[in-house]
């Protein structure tokens, strides 16, 4: 049973002032000595950086679609465990969905799951009158999602909160919180999004310290952790990562070093979470900075990020590049990782682990995906199916005779990333708490590579 006080934020649309809200919302009851668990719906890894910047806990994601609707409840009572409230901001607009599938994956989809009610952040800068009709039909389009209170942002004056304050007196959804137009809490953003805490986080703590001040003056905290009390409890159990592995950890610990800094920030926290339950030492390293892998490294996980924005200072650190090239260890790698392993990107040197080179493209890859592992490798078994994301700005040329890591079958047929050896890299990021066999598997072969000896070229 999961008893955690809950509420979603979530929006008509984009751009309305999710995030603003969430995060601030996160900051502000923290300061209050409240323990407040951080999530995010949707597949998305930097939000979820400034919720861990608001709260002190890791920010997680609660991603139907990555996940199953299943794990939801599950996932949020395992991340919850403790705390006094758990807040969840929304992705895109409320009822937006993965593509052509219904609702699966909204914002609503995730908040019926939960049973929790929803604040909906309505951008009032080029409205009066009409934000009742809007809040009317987001409230009433589907009556098993209860909207039940409005947050309205950007709201330009008294005179103008006064007539949307009128304009919704009787509506049935009360407002909990008027919050002005200003530029002191705006994060910069570039080709993927928001740029993630870990490349500004000076600038990112005034950022959050600003967002609790303007949510904290602007809404009515006490209503609004009244209306999280009124979440029902929840028949799940938590999710717990050893039940999820259905296997025994191996004997002896291998260490499996899982790249992070600034240029590898995305990563989802169950990941390690089944590595340790599946008997894995976890240990960060930061490929700017470390000239080496952490001493005993029997297997390596580099997961998503920026390499591109970084690619001459991660060129600079030849020494751990041709550690990393001369690594016979099983290797992981996502989106960033796979450019990292290649021969270069954007001109720079990378690891040459694989024979592929990657640069910037004209267009931005983006969707949920569906696919099924091509070959045999240190993450799956051939056949295995698994639902991924992309998110990219980047293309990698490969060179002749690469056996791919996955062939996609929707929404559309290719074949992707690649199996090489004791290296399994792609653009596609998986969600292990949806395919737990993957970090056993990959344990496993680790712990089998540490006892087979040390070979030339290992960190080991």
């Amino acid at each position: 049973m999961i008893r955690t006080p809950r509420l979603v934020v979530a929006a008509p649309s984009s751009g309305s002032g999710k995030t603003t809200v969430a995060t601030g919302l996160m900051a502000a009851f923290t300061a209050r000595g409240l323990a407040v668990s951080p999530h995010k719906v949707g597949p998305d890894y930097i939000d979820p950086g400034y919720h861990a910047l608001a709260t002190g806990r890791p920010g997680r994601n609660l991603d139907a679609y990555l996940c199953g609707p299943e794990r939801i409840a599950p996932l949020l009572g395992h991340a919850a465990a403790g705390a006094d409230l758990a807040v969840v901001e929304g992705v895109m607009g409320l009822y937006d969905g993965a593509a052509g599938q219904g609702e699966l994956a909204s914002t609503a989809h995730v908040a019926k799951l939960l049973r929790a009610p929803v604040v909906l952040v309505v951008d009032g800068s080029s409205q009066s009158r009409s934000v009742a009709a809007l809040v009317h039909g987001f409230a009433s389009w589907d009556p098993q999602v209860r909207v039940a209170g409005v947050v309205l942002n950007k709201v330009g004056s008294d005179r103008h909160e006064e007539l949307l304050r009128d304009a919704l007196e009787g509506s049935g959804v009360p407002v909990l919180g008027v919050l002005r137009r200003t530029e002191a809490v705006r994060a910069p953003s570039r080709h993927l999004g928001l740029v993630p805490v870990a490349e500004r986080r000076a600038e990112a703590v005034e950022s959050v310290a600003a967002l609790a001040d303007q949510v904290r003056t602007g809404c009515d905290l006490d209503a609004l952790l009244a209306l999280a009390r009124q979440a029902p409890p929840l028949p799940e159990e938590a999710w717990d990562p050893a039940a999820a592995l259905e296997a025994r950890p191996v004997a002896r610990a291998p260490r499996v070093a899982v790249a992070g800094g600034e240029a590898f920030t995305f990563s989802y926290a169950e990941h390690s979470e089944l590595l340790r339950a599946a008997g894995a030492e976890v240990v960060p390293f930061d490929p700017l900075r470390d000239p080496a892998l952490p001493h005993g490294t029997a297997g390596l996980v580099v997961g998503g990020g920026f390499p591109e924005v970084y690619a001459p200072e991660l060129a600079e650190n030849r020494p751990l590049r041709e550690q990393i090239a001369a690594f016979r260890g099983p290797i992981a790698a996502e989106c960033a990782g796979l450019l990292y392993l290649a021969r270069e990107l954007d001109g720079k040197p990378m690891c040459g682990v694989l024979d592929a080179r990657g640069r910037m493209a004209d267009r931005l890859t983006l969707g949920y995906r569906e696919a099924v592992a091509v070959a045999d490798s240190a993450l799956a078994e051939a056949g295995t199916r698994v639902r991924g994301h992309e998110f990219h700005r980047t293309e990698l040329l490969p060179g002749a005779g690469q056996v791919p890591a996955w062939g996609l079958v929707r929404p559309e047929r290719r074949t992707e990333g690649f199996v090489q050896g004791h290296v399994h890299a792609s653009y596609l990021h998986v969600h292990w708490a949806a395919a737990p066999r993957m970090a056993a598997r990959f344990t496993a072969r680790c712990a089998a590579r540490r006892e087979a000896g040390s070979p030339a070229g290992s960190a080991v």
